[in-house]
């Protein structure tokens, strides 16, 4: 999608029934076809329409929407393979925030959602300038426009007048409409992924006669697999593939395939796309790999022209295991096991990895898709796929870049509500860093911005392929721990030390037993077995007293989940114990996670059968244990929490923010860093508190401004301000504790001496009280948006790097944990004795700082570095804030990659 001054131009997205269509500003020379739109449309929609039936109405209509541009007014069109289907426009009362919309689709088009994704793009283009309030004018009898405006998801009322009736659609931003959007989208883009994962017909082109290719071992897989449809090979040099009926062309297909499989060198990947969109095939997954950029742009053209779906390219394909389908469209090595786990990945090698290793466990995949360069369909497809697919109940991902996270987080949000999604945190490592402007910038890390968007969408992160799968396997097979408290059993004391050591590194806590407990188990165990926790059973324990002494633990109260760690002995091998039977041989379900640990298992991790038809996981290693249930209750106590609210904040005024920054944009039209009054003007419109200050330019205002702001001790500060000066500590352009005149004005004249032909003025405030000093902040990443940090402050702040981070806009769970996950956190709430600080200050701070990110798109970086935070109240004490030219950009607007 392309932008101007105007806004959004073009893009493209999905109809109700999966149908690619392009959203487009209206241009001049649509004038015939917008004209023909409404020519076409029978003699009772045209009443609806205009009010009356005259045929002049269509001209006149053209007429206005394809003028040229101008301020007030937008029209945009749908079209889809070259035809207009439907165009929306809104006009701008003047002197209003109001704009008068109206909505016309072709006829035999309606029901599909035209005319809504038309409006949500009108919505979005109106928001960014300005508009609040859309109102439309309708015959009362005209239900499905009324039904457009009422299902929206905006807050919309009715007026009638007579005959008529007027609709007004207040356009703000809330969970609502986002939520409506959501739905619209989800059920469109699971319709659009039904020829690409449930294909009736799927044809591969590229499928050589000898074997070695790719696109014969893919044809290979689909016709061993058993996949249900019909199935056909492209090949004009041969009648039969692998006794598959071959083709010289697509065209030449004697029937259009939903899935076209394109294994063909790069060079002719387009003119493959082409031809199978001219044919009307709906889905292309293209394996080749080594696109250059004019390749690239051709396939995604054939497929946004045609309106097909992409998987690829680069990838090792996709399948779905329904039997119903049985779909193996990849070229790896086996078959996967049918399923219940969802995968998509980028890595070709880490999609083998992972199909291998869900096969081994037993848990299966109910469909993959390895996304390769991700030209198209992506994770956040895949998300809303397994979510409506009504088998699949664990999602597994490696994604190295997002399209959209804000969108994908979203969606991540309310997958994670009913399954476990789980990924892999691939690339946590930076070669290089870049030049840090400010703290902040310096702070934020693309690894850190990942991680944030991991955790407050619920995702399991892990940080390996092996880590992953041990995880998956305890989340597949037991319920989640209502806590962090384990109980260790093993019979071997020093196996049970290394498991309470692992336990404790993932974060886990070893309660001790009541003293009730204690004597069951003495009761139950051999002589010089220890009872506390862990529990070291001893090697002449038997398995029917080991399954009593688990039982027992099991159904205490005070531990949320068991480990059961074995070591192989002498003694079990002569009675013919088998001790792993404590755990898989015991009652019906437990409502605690249990999990072996195996000191000799040969596998990382495997599924052990359970007597009541369950499994339960099995581990070589007690830290892979142990990070499996650290995951598992984290995920249990993020699904704890309801969905977090953001709070509504007073003393905001957003219309004044964004005059500020279009101010000084307009002055400074590359960007850059505001000036100290500019700054602080632009806090205060957010109600962000600031220590006192002044600003002098002359040694004589210094003195002034000093004598008004010392407090009872007569103190003030220096701060030295230059355009781009961001590090004052470092460049010495800080005095501090200055006591009389005479002491102000030597300060100032160091710094007119050593800053000369630099120095613009200088900062006077009181020296501040004692408290702690933190810091808090925003980076604009142009891929995640506004990132929002927080930790301790003062000029060692990266030296340290005590900070956390969540994506903006902020809830109220996202304040609590960004107070709460740095190390510093226990001196906010009192550790040595002097009392909490006004935490409700600091909620608010960051509250106010998350808002003035998420409304100004322009904000590139905000350092608030030192805040100084007492019982007493929390103030800046030095802010510094950069703009540079950006246009706000929609995350939630419907549009394909």
């Amino acid at each position: 999608m392309t932008n101007d001054v105007l806004g959004p131009r073009t893009a493209h997205a999905l109809l109700a029934d999966g149908t690619t269509v392009c959203i487009r500003a209206v241009e001049p020379g649509d004038h015939e076809q917008v004209q023909g739109l409404y020519e076409e449309m029978s003699t009772e929609n045209l009443r609806l329409r205009f009010f009356a039936a005259s045929r002049r109405s269509a001209a006149m209509a053209a007429d206005r929407a394809c003028a040229p541009p101008r301020p007030g007014y937008r029209a945009l069109l749908a079209e889809t393979h070259g035809r207009l289907i439907g165009l929306a426009e809104y006009a701008v009362v003047d002197g209003t925030t109001t704009a008068d919309i109206s909505v016309a689709v072709a006829d035999g088009l309606h029901h599909r959602g035209v005319g809504t994704l038309l409006v949500e793009h009108l919505v979005s283009a109106a928001r960014a300038e300005g508009v609040a309030t859309f109102t439309a004018d309708a015959l009362s009898e005209n239900h499905e426009v009324l039904k457009l405006f009422a299902d929206l998801g905006l807050r919309t009322t009715r007026r009638f007048e007579g005959p008529e009736v007027r609709c007004t659609v207040e356009l703000g931003e809330d969970d609502t409409y986002l939520a409506a959007v959501e739905a619209r989208g989800r059920a469109a883009d699971v319709a659009s992924l039904v020829p690409l994962l449930r294909p009736d017909t799927v044809a591969v082109v590229g499928a050589g006669r000898k074997p070695g290719s790719v696109g014969r071992a893919i044809l290979h897989h689909l016709h061993t697999g058993g996949f249900t449809g019909r199935l056909f090979a492209v090949n004009p040099r041969t009648s039969s593939i692998l006794a598959v009926r071959s083709y010289p062309s697509v065209s030449a297909l004697p029937k259009t395939p939903d899935l076209v499989v394109v294994a063909v060198p790069g060079a002719a990947v387009p003119a493959t796309a082409e031809e199978c969109g001219k044919a009307g095939v709906r889905a292309l997954l293209v394996v080749t790999a080594g696109l250059d950029g004019d390749q690239a742009a051709a396939l995604m053209a054939a497929c946004r022209t045609h309106g097909m779906r992409l998987v690829g390219p680069n990838c090792l394909g996709i399948s779905n295991t329904d039997p119903r389908i049985a779909l193996d469209a990849t070229f790896a090595a086996d078959h996967p096991r049918p399923g219940t786990a969802g995968v998509a990945v980028q890595s070709g090698g880490v999609g083998i990895a992972l199909l291998d290793g869900l096969s081994r466990l037993g848990i299966g995949v109910s469909s993959f898709a390895s996304l390769g360069d991700k030209y198209d369909v992506s994770g956040n497809d895949m998300l809303q796929w397994w979510e409506s697919d009504g088998t699949t109940d664990l999602a597994l991902l490696h994604l190295e870049s997002f399209g959209n996270p804000r969108a994908f987080s979203r969606t991540a949000r309310r997958v994670t509500r009913h399954m476990p999604v789980l990924t892999v945190d691939a690339g946590r490592t930076e070669a290089g860093r870049r030049a840090a402007a400010s703290h902040t910038a310096a702070a934020a890390t693309r690894t850190m911005t990942r991680q944030a968007l991991f955790t407050q969408a619920g995702i399991t992160a892990t940080r390996s392929v092996g880590e992953l799968l041990e995880t998956a396997a305890l989340m597949h097979s037991q319920p989640l721990p209502a806590g962090t408290r384990v109980a260790i059993v093993t019979n071997a004391g020093g196996a049970g030390v290394l498991t309470a050591d692992a336990c404790a590194e993932a974060g886990l806590v070893l309660p001790p037993f009541p003293p009730e407990l204690v004597d069951d188990l003495r009761a139950a165990l051999p002589a010089g077995a220890a009872v506390g926790n862990p529990v070291d059973a001893t090697a002449a324990v038997t398995e029917e007293q080991l399954r009593t002494c688990v039982d027992r633990i099991a159904g205490h109260g005070g531990i949320d989940a068991l480990l059961l760690v074995l070591v192989p002995t002498a003694v079990a091998a002569a009675t013919g114990d088998n001790l792993v039977e404590a755990l898989t041989g015991g009652p019906g379900r437990r409502t605690r996670p249990v999990a072996a640990i195996r000191l000799a298992q040969d596998l990382p991790v495997t599924l052990l059968p359970a007597a009541d038809g369950g499994t339960i996981p099995s581990y070589a290693e007690p830290q892979a244990a142990a990070r499996a249930l650290a995951h598992a209750a984290r995920r249990a106590s993020w699904l704890s929490r309801p969905p977090g609210t953001k709070p509504d904040l007073d003393e905001v005024d957003t219309a004044r923010a964004h005059q500020i920054a279009e101010t000084f944009l307009a002055e400074n039209p590359d960007g850059g860093w505001l000036d100290p009054r500019t700054c602080a003007a632009l806090l205060s419109c957010y109600g962000i508190p600031q220590l006192g200050w002044a600003w002098a330019e002359t040694e004589d205002d210094a003195v002034i401004a000093a004598e008004r702001l010392r407090g009872p001790d007569g103190r003030v500060v220096m701060k030295a301000h230059w355009p781009g000066l961001v590090h004052k500590s470092e460049q010495r352009a800080v005095h501090l504790d200055l006591q009389g005149d005479a002491q102000v004005r030597a300060a100032f004249r160091d710094f007119d001496t050593r800053f000369a032909g630099l120095l613009t003025g200088v900062v006077v405030q009181p020296l501040a009280a004692r408290g702690t000093e933190l810091f808090a902040g925003v980076v604009q990443d142009e891929v995640f948006g506004p990132l929002v940090l927080f930790g301790l402050g003062g000029t060692a702040t990266e030296v340290l790097g005590d900070h956390a981070a969540r994506l903006a806009p902020l809830t109220d769970h996202d304040v609590h944990d960004l107070i709460t996950a740095p190390r510093c956190a226990p001196l906010l709430f009192g550790a040595r004795g002097s009392g909490p600080v006004d935490l409700e200050g600091l909620e608010q701070l960051l509250l106010r700082l998350s808002r003035m990110a998420a409304d100004l798109p322009q904000l590139a970086e905000a350092d608030f570095n030192p805040v100084l935070a007492t019982p007493a109240g929390v103030s800046v004490l030095d802010a510094r804030v950069r703009l540079l030219p950006r246009r706000p950009q929609d995350p939630y607007l419907r549009r394909l990659r």
